[in-house]
């Protein structure tokens, strides 16, 4: 038996309470080294982008872990990374002068807001929808927080463009660099994936 298509946000979603969370947590960002980290998107390529480029989303992984897994593991079944690669992306630590206002898009959220699981892994414009009409819902979020798709026990967020004043940033350095080969390697090895060395 299909399932139904997933549903529209409701006509009344401003008038219901939305299921936030609180967070002072840094996040971590992975990055072109060639660039600055703060970045809002408004391409539309992604899941949570505005779908008429009516606000930028910039997104971040709870941990290094999430940033790694959200960037090197976007073919799914491909597990290699070669050292070129991480020479040009950097990691980034992303922290904020106050607490973010996520909707949480997971667990029971879900459910309060008549949604489910399928707007983190399925149609992209359907999702993008949906992060326009909570991004402009009277509650003002931050952005959303919602479960990796690559890493189903870490979270990643979607952050609005609103928020780009509160943001205070720390560049980590190339993944590659000397100073993150710990927590590359525990990655590497979390993740089973191979390193392709640079000649």
């Amino acid at each position: 038996m299909s399932l139904a298509p997933h549903p529209e946000p409701p006509a009344d979603l401003g008038a219901c309470d939305l299921p936030l969370v609180t967070t002072d947590q840094p996040w971590f960002r992975a990055h072109e080294v060639s660039r600055d980290p703060v970045f809002f998107g408004r391409s539309g390529d992604h899941r949570f982008d505005a779908p008429g480029q009516e606000f930028g989303v910039m997104y971040v992984g709870q941990d290094e872990h999430c940033a790694f897994i959200e960037t090197f593991g976007h073919e799914t079944g491909i597990r290699v990374v070669d050292e070129e690669t991480l020479s040009k992306r950097g990691l980034a630590r992303i922290a904020y002068s106050r607490p973010l206002r996520l909707v949480r898009l997971f667990g029971d959220g879900l459910v309060r807001l008549g949604a489910d699981a399928r707007l983190a892994t399925g149609d992209y414009r359907l999702a993008q929808r949906w992060a326009l009409a909570l991004h402009d819902h009277p509650d003002t979020p931050d952005g959303i927080m919602f479960i990796s798709r690559h890493d189903d026990q870490r979270f990643c967020a979607a952050l609005f463009d609103h928020i780009a004043a509160k943001i205070n940033v720390e560049p980590l350095g190339a993944w590659a660099d000397r100073t993150n080969a710990k927590i590359l390697a525990g990655i590497l090895e979390t993740y089973d994936f191979g390193l392709i060395k640079t000649e």
